[in-house]
């Protein structure tokens, strides 16, 4: 399973349920990995959205306590094991999660591949990301140049999990 998160240096990743900036080439990348594919979010991260409706041309899959939640074109869970049942009828590879902080934190251990654009500044926030950095099972496997939006420096980096927990 995959994770995709942008991070400041403080591996902070949003502020008053927003993320810290928009960054276009972070987004397309973000289109270009997940499109077609499964994504797992929270209901916060959802009302972030556009309209706050689910991303097009992908499964959406939200995890919400609620169990009265509902979305159109999208499937709601309500537990991290009713979420693992519904993630068995997809190829692991195909799926993403996509956020908040807590659905990133519940989800860490089931996923062994991040894709993380670490942005070279550091935000005001209230949400972080774990510091895979600091996680000794955590290595990095792939790490771009270093791009630029107006004057923000950021790079996208591929984590793998190296060892069982």
């Amino acid at each position: 399973m995959n994770l995709i998160v942008a991070v400041d240096e403080n591996w902070a990743i949003g502020n008053k349920n927003d993320l810290l900036i928009r960054i276009p080439a972070d987004h397309k990348m973000f289109r270009q990995e997940t499109t077609g594919k499964v994504v797992v979010l929270g209901r916060k991260t959802l009302e972030t959205f556009p309209q706050g409706l689910p991303l097009k041309n992908r499964t959406n899959i939200i995890l919400s306590t609620n169990p009265s939640y509902k979305v159109k074109d999208a499937v709601v869970v309500h537990s991290v094991e009713e979420l693992l049942k519904e993630l068995e009828k997809y190829n692991t590879e195909d799926i993403y999660i996509i956020g908040g902080e807590s659905i990133y934190r519940q989800m860490l251990p089931y996923c062994d591949v991040a894709h993380v654009t670490k942005i070279d500044y550091a935000y005001t926030a209230d949400a972080y990301f774990p510091d895979l950095d600091q996680l000794p099972e955590w290595e990095i496997t792939a790490d771009s140049e270093e791009q630029t939006y107006f004057d923000i420096a950021y790079h996208f980096v591929k984590y793998e999990r190296t060892k069982p927990e």
